[in-house]
């Protein structure tokens, strides 16, 4: 079970840091992703954390954004700074069932099918 929180109002330029708590798997031996889903569009992939530590980014939010892990608290925290008003979504993240997975190609990451568990979503609203 995942539980996303953090989500928010903030103006732009401002920072939000969503997390997403983890129960009945460890975060360290899973990839956990963050997608994003703005109204009338489809999810969108944000970011992703592997296994081992790897971290991909969708371009949009690269130099903005940071995934990590807290091993203490079995979540996945995503740090947002410099938020923009096309950042405005709900916030779900997810988790791959593959334990320890090796899968080396970014591709799959991004990939919503990858997922086997998501959260319930949190609201980021990034004002002009």
């Amino acid at each position: 079970q995942l539980q996303a929180s953090g989500g928010g109002l903030v103006q732009a330029g401002g920072s939000l840091r969503p997390s997403c708590a983890a129960s009945g798997r460890t975060v360290f031996n899973y990839a956990v992703g963050w997608f994003r889903q703005a109204p009338g569009k489809e999810r969108e992939f944000v970011a992703a954390i592997r296994p081992g530590g790897t971290k991909y980014y969708t371009d949009s939010v690269k130099g903005r954004f940071a995934i990590s892990r807290d091993n203490a608290k079995n979540s996945v925290n995503l740090q947002m700074d410099s938020l923009k008003p096309e950042d405005t979504a709900v916030y779900y993240c997810a988790l791959d069932n593959l334990f320890r997975s090796s899968v080396h190609e970014p591709n799959y990451y991004a990939d919503r099918r990858t997922y086997d568990y998501w959260g319930q979503g949190t609201q980021v609203t990034v004002s002009s």
